[in-house]
């Protein structure tokens, strides 16, 4: 409640839609081609929906909340195979042994479901960043001519569509925890599974290279805010999970734009950086994610700056 700004009530439950359509599409894809891992996905979901319902309606307490997602994870990782396999050298990290690839990709679905939910912050914002990341990642899976993950996605960004329709300024309902978490999931699961699938093998070169790189571009936007949120909220010796209003789309309303206008330019800077970046795929993992960081402290520098002079007059 302290991060929203609407003076009237507004049903927080337009999660449901997202959950419902996306699961009746995958299991009716699943049972027409047998994709096994599908099942998998849809388990999370549910058990993820089930918790952010109860959050949205009651509330959850922060321990119940972590356990349930990690147990959501786990199920991804060790029965979905949806698990990181090697880092290509970001972080100085090549392949990774089994065990420690499962811990970091739970780690990874882990922060990418919260990652969303803390960007839903005004109307349309994680819906409409949510169309955007499905919509790049079911047409790079297309490319590669992955049509299960291309379905996926696309799954993903018809559900949100027929969400944002009532969710885009002034909203009229809101996806609350349930949709946040649900499209922190499935981005964080397709997320895995492009990197892994475009890894280097002897056998044959990857469709795109630089695939962590491109990875974290498409999802730059709640990546960088959390991060930042979080770098903040520490170093000024708070809890990082403790909310305030001093995220980047908070920012952006502080120098007067819009709702909707916020969403179209983060969306815009997000497109930005993906297309940069698999154009200059051939650079590599560590000089696009160094660009990528680059731009982002750019576009906070300048935020910073326009506040500043904002309230200097």
């Amino acid at each position: 409640m302290y991060r929203k700004n609407h003076k009237r009530n507004i049903s927080r439950l337009g999660g449901l839609a997202i959950v419902g359509s996306f699961t009746v599409c995958i299991l009716l894809f699943s049972a027409i081609i047998n994709f096994k891992e599908a099942n998998f996905l849809i388990a999370s979901c549910i058990i993820l929906a089930a918790l952010g319902l109860k959050d949205d309606v009651y509330g959850t307490n922060t321990s119940t909340k972590f356990i349930l997602q990690i147990v959501v994870a786990f199920i991804l990782v060790f029965f979905g195979a949806f698990r990181l396999t090697s880092l290509y050298g970001v972080l100085g990290i090549a392949d990774m042994a089994p065990l420690w690839g499962s811990l970091f990709s739970i780690a990874l679905i882990i922060f990418l479901n919260n990652a969303f939910n803390l960007i839903d912050g005004i109307d349309g914002l994680a819906g409409g960043i949510g169309i955007l990341t499905s919509l790049v990642f079911g047409i790079l899976f297309s490319s590669m001519g992955q049509v299960p993950y291309a379905f996926i996605a696309f799954a993903l960004a018809g559900a949100i569509a027929g969400f944002l329709k009532y969710n885009w300024f002034p909203a009229k309902i809101f996806m609350g925890d349930t949709g946040a978490l649900i499209i922190g999931l499935i981005s964080a699961a397709l997320a895995i599974k492009f990197i892994e699938l475009n890894k280097f093998t002897g056998a044959s070169k990857p469709a795109f290279y630089s695939a962590p790189a491109i990875a974290v571009a498409i999802l730059i936007v709640p990546v960088f805010d959390s991060l930042r949120v979080f770098t903040i909220r520490i170093l000024k010796g708070r809890s990082p999970f403790k909310g305030d209003r001093n995220h980047i789309h908070h920012r952006l309303e502080q120098l007067g734009l819009k709702s909707n206008w916020i969403v179209i330019s983060t969306a815009g800077f997000n497109l930005a950086t993906i297309a940069a970046t698999i154009i200059l795929q051939h650079l590599g993992n560590f000089v696009l994610i160094m660009l990528i960081i680059g731009l982002c402290i750019m576009f906070n520098t300048l935020l910073t700056l326009s506040l500043l002079k904002k309230k200097g007059r």
